[in-house]
């Protein structure tokens, strides 16, 4: 058992964070076609059966996730993706498969045959395209440094050991887990070299370093915000013990702020978020959508007044609508109509905004402005997809 143990934690993709397994959390929509660019070979050639046979398993993974529905589609945001890829890594950025994958957790991750995932949860929490460049660096870093590769030679020769000692009772088994800690180890090394890495690689595409630490530091507040809504203690140090593949969130902010400061500032650093912002729009509403349903009201509230900094726009009020008409309490469905109010009325507001009011407005008990607010979005989004449904709840039939 520890062998397979081992084993299956080498021949996993290099991840950026320890997170949830991913869930469906709702019905991808796709809006375009965009495939991955498929290159007939990487240059990186497996070198003996057990890296063939991990090469095959990768290569059927690719295969089943380029026919999935969670692929998202959309060409603009593929280029997008892909173009500040290839801003920070150059020309070898062709012997790597991007895929946009829609679950709303915050990973990304990277396998040694060059099909790298990011998560559509990633793409809403990160604020700009220096940070969205951070995390693309830190993968590209494991695949150049066959970091997948060396954690399963070392997976491997350690499980074969660690199987051996544990035949030899408890001082054995107690020997056995000793040798499989170290991978986890090892795999905590990879993960500085790639964070440490990725900062210079950023910095010299024009990136401003500073926005690497500012992730993990997100991404601590959210899981405070997420423990004071349940009632429990923060997870965001906890990056499960002996066997952590990946270093705790404070140490990384540590390192990430010290590399940053080994590059002289410059007034030539970008952060790129007004182009990151317009990237997003027009998968926004559904990455939010898909937040919502995570039923976590504290993280959830956190993150989208986290990218309100800068101003409420109209789909932040629209994201603040369905999280608190989500939880339905009887103030939170006044709050709600309030949000929706000020989304809908807005320059350049979501349509989906009068769909939101107008449920929130009936769920109060207030039918004749419900059902005119959802007459309203009908009316501005004649093809809508659950246009048979909100018709009855409007009092007709469209």
């Amino acid at each position: 058992m520890m062998r397979r143990l081992a084993l299956g934690a080498a021949a996993m993709s290099m991840m950026i964070g320890e997170i949830a397994p991913a869930q469906t959390v709702s019905s991808p929509v796709i809006a375009a076609t965009a495939e991955p660019a498929v290159i007939a070979a990487p240059p990186y050639q497996p070198q003996d059966k057990d890296e063939r046979g991990l090469w095959m398993q990768m290569d059927e993974q690719e295969r089943q996730l380029r026919n999935s529905n969670f692929v998202i589609r959309d060409q603009a945001l593929n280029d997008y993706v892909r173009g500040v890829f290839c801003r920070v890594v150059g020309p070898r950025c062709s012997e790597i498969r991007v895929y946009v994958i829609r679950t709303a957790y915050f990973n990304a991750n990277i396998a040694p045959n060059g099909m790298m995932q990011i998560w559509s949860g990633l793409l809403l929490r990160t604020r700009n395209e220096a940070q969205l460049a951070a995390v693309l660096a830190h993968e590209y870093v494991h695949y150049q440094n066959h970091h997948s590769l060396m954690l399963f030679r070392e997976a491997r020769g350690r499980a074969a050991g660690a199987a051996w000692l544990s035949m030899f009772g408890l001082v054995g088994a107690l020997l056995a887990i000793g040798q499989i800690s170290a991978i986890f180890q090892f795999s905590r090394a990879q993960e500085a070299d790639a964070d440490a890495e990725s900062v210079g690689l950023i910095a010299r595409a024009g990136y401003d370093p500073r926005e690497v630490p500012k992730i993990w530091e997100q991404f601590r507040a959210e899981a405070d915000a997420t423990a004071a809504a349940r009632g429990t203690k923060s997870r965001k140090d906890k990056n499960g013990g002996l066997f952590a593949s990946h270093p705790p969130t404070a140490e990384r902010v540590t390192a990430l702020t010290a590399e940053a400061k080994k590059f002289s500032l410059s007034d030539k650093w970008q952060t790129g978020d007004a182009p990151y912002r317009a990237a997003l729009e027009a998968s926004w509403s559904s990455f939010i959508d898909d937040q919502v349903k995570l039923n976590d009201f504290g993280g959830t509230e956190f993150l989208i007044a986290y990218l309100a900094r800068d101003g409420w726009t109209p789909n932040l009020n629209y994201a603040r609508g369905e999280l608190y008409r989500a939880r339905g309490r009887p103030d939170d469905l006044k709050a709600a109509t309030g949000f929706y109010r000020d989304a809908a009325n807005a320059s350049g507001g979501p349509v989906e905004a009068w769909r939101g009011l107008g449920l929130s407005l009936l769920r109060t008990g207030d039918q004749p402005g419900g059902q005119a607010a959802l007459k309203t979005y009908l009316e501005r989004k004649p093809d809508a997809s659950d246009k048979s449904m909100i018709a009855m709840l409007a009092g007709g039939t469209q």
